[in-house]
């Protein structure tokens, strides 16, 4: 297996970010990464573009970590209500997903990835939950999730 070194013009998913130097084998990069113009044979003459690629890099990332920070700004204090149907007890038919959570937030203007929710479970109670929101690799911020019954709930009693 003939293993060869490459500079990463863009960012490739489990492999690196751009300005890397990394190994890869031959044939992927000669098939896949060069042909799309995702990377390029390392060699010395590449030293330039490196520090270029580098410095752009930083720059961009500086940049869109000070649009995340922005945007965290935003999560404080926020309290997003969701009304949901419910049972006897304060049971609730089903739970409140991800995708609902994206819905409320983008009614209150901020648009997000699901994959930026640190949302493990659906919630499947009523009351308050925390939410987590990971908006860059060093900016995070929570929420406040409060989970109402639509209808008035209605105690069982055993008798």
């Amino acid at each position: 297996m003939a293993i060869c070194e490459i500079l990463l013009l863009e960012p490739v998913t489990n492999l690196g970010r751009e300005g890397e130097r990394v190994h890869v084998k031959a044939g992927y990069a000669r098939n896949f990464l060069v042909p799309r113009k995702k990377a390029l044979a390392f060699n010395r003459a590449n030293e330039r573009q490196v520090q270029s690629l580098i410095r752009l890099r930083e720059e961009r990332e500086r940049r869109e970590r000070e649009s995340a920070a922005g945007l965290a700004k935003q999560f404080d204090g926020l309290r997003v209500v969701v009304a949901v149907k419910t049972g006897e007890n304060g049971k609730l038919f089903g739970s409140v997903t991800a995708m609902e959570l994206l819905e409320k937030l983008a009614e209150k203007g901020i648009s997000l990835e699901r994959q930026q929710l640190q949302l493990e479970q659906p919630l499947k109670e009523l009351g308050q939950h925390a939410v987590g929101v990971r908006l860059h690799r060093d900016v995070q911020a929570s929420f406040t999730v409060e989970i109402v019954s639509e209808n008035p709930i209605i105690l069982a009693t055993g008798n």
